[in-house]
């Protein structure tokens, strides 16, 4: 495999998430998975390059889910960023939850703090929503 296929996103999860959307009777070319498989490699990597980028400037080196809707909002990604602070807000409140779910198992305090941080940029993004419950 060369280094061109090696970055790129793997084309039977692409096709699939293809397959997901159209009608079952519908057919996708091996062009339409490829195109699709590289503008979706470049998209994340241009994402993830502003949310790097952001990250270095304020010397972490963990990109986490608040600097990726960041990033998708201060490149005019908006309508993605803020669908992504409603799943990640969701997400977070699953996970939360795991630890009520499984009081028999071992718990890890440091990632469970982890877990439960809540970063001002999703705060923001949330509470600008009107004023609306974001679970919701």
């Amino acid at each position: 495999m060369d280094d061109e296929q090696e970055r790129l996103l793997p084309i039977a999860n692409v096709g699939r998430i293809m397959k997901q959307i159209l009608p079952a009777t519908a057919k996708i070319s091996k062009e339409a998975k490829e195109t699709l498989q590289e503008c979706s490699t470049e998209f994340i990597s241009f994402v993830t390059a502003e949310a790097s980028d952001k990250c270095h400037k304020e010397n972490r080196k963990t990109v986490n889910g608040d600097d990726i809707c960041w990033a998708l909002s201060t490149l005019g990604f908006d309508n993605y960023s803020e669908a992504m602070v409603r799943y990640l807000y969701k997400y977070r409140e699953a996970e939360r939850q795991k630890p009520d779910q499984n009081k028999a198992g071992s718990s890890n305090p440091d990632q469970d703090k982890q877990q439960l941080e809540e970063s001002n940029y999703g705060n923001d993004q949330l509470g600008k929503q009107n004023n609306e419950d974001p679970s919701s």
